[in-house]
């Protein structure tokens, strides 16, 4: 949210607790490695602020700024790698909670990532080490469905700015920033309309999208309360959403951690990793669901930081 190199000089700078200290490549992981769209580097004074490359190492001397909701935040690593967050916005106590909330700090992710069979899987323990204290957002359930329904042969960068457009163009401002719009508002947007927020064919999957919800109030909250096979299987029913979209939405927007989202990277990672060339996407799921277990999601967040990090640099093993 807002542009490079602006920063918020109101609010105190407050430790997050509940997160660990992290790496500024874990925080970078968490933020802008394909959980969530709305989050952006912004440079300290006198520091750099173009935008980095996709395997660029994160640096100390960037803010994040991002928000969902209602809520705007800025982070920064502070001392010792600890996170450090202050809002803009007046309603601080409120943000605080929604933080914690958003980061899911009711979860030990250290004690979770230990649960993974790394013990014998040795790529899986080499992505853990890499990205240690690596953490899966909380999301609202209904943005994480817009941003998805967004993502659909696109990558990161492109995402964000069809996102950034939904939000400037169609949201409701927030402070300096634009919410993004509710379901409800998207409904009322013409197709050609959000055409011009560079969707092309997503615009009619999200226009559908946004009447169904606007016809049925609750629907979505219904969802993210169904057992997981059942949540997946209503999603699925929404226009432009398969298994990979909805798994996506439920872990990143439900926290499901059974989810096992399947995207090239994920196909590419077991491929070459673990010897599933060939397999199609379904059976590729299945196979995350039976290996990793019931925290499966968790595991496939590393895979796919380790795969676009260093993937290309590490030649897959030999199978003689």
């Amino acid at each position: 949210m807002g542009k490079a190199g602006e920063v918020s000089r109101s609010g105190q700078w407050q430790l997050l607790r509940g997160v660990g200290p992290l790496a500024a490549d874990t925080l970078a992981e968490i933020l802008d490695g394909g959980q969530a769209f709305r989050w952006n580097r912004i440079a300290t004074a006198g520091a750099d602020c173009s935008p980095p490359a996709v395997h660029a190492t994160a640096r100390e001397d960037f803010l994040w700024k991002g928000g969902w909701g209602e809520h705007v935040v800025e982070l920064r690593l502070g001392p010792e790698g600890r996170v450090h967050w202050r809002t803009p916005c007046a309603q601080h106590d409120e943000t605080r909670r929604a933080l914690a909330a958003y980061f899911a700090t009711d979860r030990d992710f250290s004690a979770l990532a230990d649960r993974l069979p790394w013990r014998t899987d040795a790529h899986l323990a080499r992505c853990l080490a890499a990205f240690p204290g690596l953490r899966i957002l909380r999301q609202p359930l209904g943005e994480t469905l817009l941003g998805f329904l967004c993502s659909a042969t696109k990558q990161i960068v492109q995402i964000k700015q069809m996102v950034a457009l939904l939000a400037r163009r169609h949201g409701a401002p927030l402070g300096a920033d634009h919410r993004l719009p509710t379901w409800e508002e998207l409904a009322r947007v013409p197709e050609r309309d959000l055409r011009a927020c560079l969707l092309g064919f997503r615009a009619r999957y999200i226009a559908d999208t946004a009447r169904f919800l606007a016809e049925n109030p609750g629907w979505l909250a219904e969802t993210e309360q169904a057992p997981y096979p059942e949540a997946r299987d209503r999603l699925c029913t929404l226009p432009g959403v398969g298994a990979k979209i909805a798994d996506c939405v439920l872990l990143f927007g439900a926290g499901r951690l059974e989810a096992f989202p399947v995207d090239t990277w994920i196909l590419q990672a077991l491929a070459r990793r673990y010897g599933l060339d060939g397999w199609p996407p379904a059976q590729v799921a299945q196979f995350g669901r039976a290996h990793f277990g019931p925290l499966a999601g968790l595991a496939q967040q590393y895979l796919f930081a380790w795969e676009r990090r260093f993937g290309r640099d590490t030649p897959a093993p030999r199978r003689d």
